[in-house]
């Protein structure tokens, strides 16, 4: 018996790094997921390794700001799957600029990206489970947004936006068993790349000494989407490596 079988979960930005260690988790646990990546090719690729493992899986192509796709995408998942018991909101980039230079678009997409595609997917899934009166959404934040970083301005103000999402709709759907928290994980070693400098500079802050594995992660977000989740309500998680002690 896995800890989640019989759920669905979708995962957005599942093609690579932590959101692929998350679906690949979940699914050795019994779960049934939609990979949800812009890199469709990508998301196949995950989900054909979730089916091999036995269970149902689908690739979802989608630009996680663009209202239309998220709702066709989240239309594609309740076609094959129904209502998803679990979303983790993990779809994300980052860049690194000064706030003094940095363009107004390279702040719209961050905006756009990591913290819109938070609101578009959650109310997305919001409908199904309340129907259910069952839900578990895992919002993917940073320790940055408790302490900032050089030229992460709009990084850092994408991710706080998470935790206020995640703490307001707390309070909004928990009375229907729908339990909404949030990871802050520190720099963790995946195929999102930040320019070698800063990435050096960031390591030395580290208690632990190194950046932090997927495999570091994974384990948090399978006990946020457990039936035994219930009683941490609008939480934050810190796995981190010593950045921030919270």
């Amino acid at each position: 018996m896995g800890k989640l079988d019989g759920k669905v979960a979708v995962v957005t930005g599942g093609a690579t790094g932590i959101g692929r260690g998350i679906a690949m988790l979940y699914a050795a646990e019994g779960c049934e997921l939609a990979v949800l990546d812009r890199n469709g090719a990508g998301a196949e690729k995950v989900a054909a390794a979730i089916r091999q493992l036995g269970r149902r899986a689908i690739a979802v192509q989608a630009d996680v700001g663009s209202e239309a796709e998220i709702e066709a995408a989240f239309a594609a998942i309740r076609k094959a799957f129904g209502d998803p018991d679990i979303l983790v909101n993990n779809a994300g980039i980052v860049t690194v600029a000064h706030l003094e230079t940095m363009p107004t678009a390279q702040f719209d997409d961050m905006i756009r990206i990591n913290l819109k595609s938070v609101f578009l997917c959650t109310r997305a899934v919001l409908p199904g489970m309340r129907r259910k009166r069952y839900g578990r959404i895992v919002n993917i934040s940073s320790q940055l947004a408790y302490k900032g970083g050089e030229g992460m301005a709009h990084y850092a103000a994408a991710k706080a936006g998470i935790l206020g999402i995640t703490r307001s709709l707390a309070y909004e759907v928990t009375a229907d068993n729908i339990a909404v928290n949030a990871i802050c994980p520190g720099p963790i070693d995946t195929d999102m790349k930040l320019p070698p400098e800063w990435a050096s500079k960031k390591q030395s802050e580290l208690v632990i000494g190194r950046q932090g594995k997927v495999e570091e992660i994974a384990p948090t977000a399978l006990l946020l989407a457990c039936e035994e989740a219930a009683f941490y309500v609008g939480a934050t998680f810190h796995p981190n490596g010593g950045d921030i002690m919270v």
